[in-house]
């Protein structure tokens, strides 16, 4: 006799739903991803065209001016903490985005961007 092989229906319908659970998940957290990288975008072109050299009021103008083009929702102008260390500027921002993903379960996301550089250990 040979025996069957191949994927139950039961199984199936599982594995469907695991991919569509984790589908979902997806397509809630995504978007607060994609400011993440915008808001690093930004920094890069601020300090490839030495936005970073003026004063706060111009920084702030600078990322406002980019901020309106690449339309990021959750960091505004004012949430930029902009220090002097080392004769350098230095600016940084940090935010959190709630996304709500089922019923009365929410994820909370904390992002940090920095122009500072790395210090390896």
């Amino acid at each position: 006799m040979f025996r069957q092989r191949g994927v139950s229906l039961v199984n199936l319908i599982v594995t469907l739903a695991v991919l569509g659970f984790l589908g979902v998940m997806a397509a809630k957290l995504v978007p607060a991803y994609i400011e993440y990288f915008s808001v690093k975008k930004m920094f890069a072109a601020m300090e490839a065209a030495g936005d970073f050299k003026g004063t706060v009021r111009e920084i702030r103008h600078s990322f406002e001016l980019r901020n309106n083009i690449e339309n990021v929702q959750d960091v505004h102008p004012d949430d930029l903490e902009i220090t002097k260390e080392g004769g350098e500027t230095v600016v940084s921002v940090a935010w959190s985005k709630k996304v709500p993903l089922v019923s009365n379960v929410a994820a909370c996301l904390d992002f940090f961007v920095t122009t500072a550089p790395q210090q390896s250990q």
